[in-house]
């Protein structure tokens, strides 16, 4: 046992950023009567940003407290580097984690905030200014923390993640409260990050986002894993071989391409999107048939809608008419 402490140890302090990824096995838990986790598995990697997204209930906050040793499962593991989070020597050098951006003193400054910090995991203060400074809140350092915005808050939350400059960070909806120039900000430093080798996992409702920030998507339900895939290949095949027509005489063309056999459906006020035949095919039938059309182009799913398709059947909490939704049950 003292030899893996000390090889752990010795990893701890020189192992290489890209060597760490997060191991989640088998995880399962239940609050009282409800099953949050049933048998949860997958593996975040190192050198890429990995969404982690679910409908409200599914298990992705308590995944992340789990990870985190903030939550025991009832079966499974859950390791960071090869080590459950309560074994680290060092927590702050191996895993960054930003869950909730108001957990602070409002009396403490941004910079008193990190400093406390730093100082209970040996971290030199330089450290502190340095991520201050990265995160854009140099500036606002000195001032309570208690008077920030929301979005400086998140930041602060960011650079909480970032003082122990650690191979593995995990986001959980880190553009709330942000400005588009934040948003922007944290695209960009989430693929930074990424590229130099860290394990990066956001979780995240924001589809658009993730699309425009993400590499790999972990989806889940009802605790389990939906879709373990790269970005790319989920809306590749959300795609499928669909065309969109646009044309200014929609009924009339649903008509004709609908007697040839096509799955058609109006998806805006002159823009149809086709199935089962193919692009050529259509613009043979428009013609024919003296259907104007203005563009006809295959089919480009986004990722809120290979989301909605995939979790359709595993929505637990649904808004009914005059009903007000259920919060997430974690």
């Amino acid at each position: 046992m003292k030899a893996t402490v000390g090889a752990q140890e010795e990893h701890e302090r020189h192992g290489d950023v890209g060597e760490v990824a997060v191991d989640v096995r088998g995880l399962r838990k239940r609050f009282g009567s409800v099953t949050a986790l049933d048998g949860l598995s997958f593996r975040v990697a190192p050198g890429q940003v990995t969404g982690f997204v679910g409908p409200n209930g599914a298990g992705k906050s308590t995944t992340l407290r789990i990870v985190l040793g903030l939550d025991a499962a009832d079966e499974g593991t859950a390791l960071i580097g090869g080590y459950p989070y309560q074994a680290l020597r060092t927590p702050l050098r191996r895993v960054g984690a930003l869950l909730d951006a108001a957990a602070l003193h409002p009396g403490r400054s941004g910079r008193g905030h990190l400093l406390w910090m730093a100082h209970s995991h040996g971290i030199p203060a330089r450290r502190v200014d340095e991520v201050l400074d990265l995160v854009g809140l140099g500036g606002a350092a000195r001032r309570r923390a208690g008077g920030y915005s929301l979005g400086m808050r998140q930041r602060l939350g960011i650079a909480a993640a970032l003082l122990g400059d650690p191979p593995v960070l995990l986001f959980d909806e880190p553009v709330n409260g942000l400005d588009p120039e934040g948003i922007q900000w944290i695209r960009g430093f989430l693929r930074t990050l990424a590229a130099e080798g860290r394990t990066v996992l956001v979780s995240s409702h924001l589809m658009g986002e993730l699309e425009d920030t993400a590499d790999h998507l972990i989806v889940i339900g009802r605790g389990r894993v939906i879709a373990d895939t790269s970005v790319r290949e989920l809306l590749t095949a959300a795609s499928g071989d669909r065309v969109e027509v646009r044309t200014g005489d929609r009924t009339r063309a649903m008509t004709v391409l609908a007697e040839a056999g096509a799955g058609v459906a109006a998806t805006g006020r002159d823009t149809l999107t086709v199935s089962r035949l193919a692009a050529e095919r259509v613009v043979a039938l428009l013609g024919g048939a003296g259907v104007a059309f203005s563009g006809v182009a295959a089919h480009r799913a986004t990722l809120e809608e290979a989301y909605m398709e995939l979790t359709r059947d595993a929505v637990q909490f649904a808004a009914d008419a005059g009903e007000a939704p259920e919060g997430d049950a974690r």
